[in-house]
């Protein structure tokens, strides 16, 4: 399975490189349309929407991103289409994020634990990893992500939330994962 991680990765970078928030961990409730998935960032998030191949399979990604403090945070969602394997394509977007932040692979004892949240679908994909890895200008970052799926009618949502920064405060991590909810 092929997953063309530049598009994903230009949605998310693209829609962090414009946001700027103030102050930092002014928390409120966002949405994303046509979905009843919200959740609470710590600023105001820009938002872009685009036509990706996920997984090789096309779907429509949508993105909520924005600065808090020296933290890039994004949230991200796509609904497959009807009988898509969504492990798989989890799978793929999770091992595509982790190629784009230059995460050594494979993970380290205690970097990788499963994620579950009420109302998610109980997946094995379904994970958050904590990972040291690289910007694009070489500077080390500090990864802390998640990846997740609730069901829609018969198909699939996925969703996927990334802090990243030089040293991710645990409270803005873990405020933004529970505050997932479908």
């Amino acid at each position: 399975m092929r997953i063309y991680s530049s598009a994903l990765v230009a949605s998310l970078f693209g829609a962090l490189t414009l946001s700027a928030c103030s102050p930092a961990q002014n928390w409120r409730d966002v949405a994303f349309e046509g979905s009843s998935l919200k959740a609470q960032l710590p600023c105001k998030p820009d938002r872009t929407s685009r036509k990706v191949p996920l997984g090789g399979i096309p779907v429509d990604l949508q993105v909520m991103g924005c600065e808090s403090g020296s933290a890039m945070v994004a949230l991200m969602t796509a609904v497959l289409p009807a009988g898509a394997d969504a492990s798989a394509v989890m799978a793929a977007w999770g091992k595509a994020t982790l190629d784009n932040a230059r995460v050594a692979q494979p993970l380290a004892a205690g970097q990788q634990q499963a994620w579950q949240r009420p109302g998610q679908l109980p997946l094995a994909t379904s994970l958050r990893i904590q990972a040291p890895g690289q910007r694009a200008t070489g500077e080390p970052v500090n990864m802390d992500a998640v990846w997740g799926a609730v069901a829609e009618g018969d198909r699939v949502r996925l969703v996927h939330a990334v802090v990243y920064d030089r040293k991710i405060a645990v409270e803005l991590s873990t405020t933004l994962f529970e505050s997932i909810q479908p």
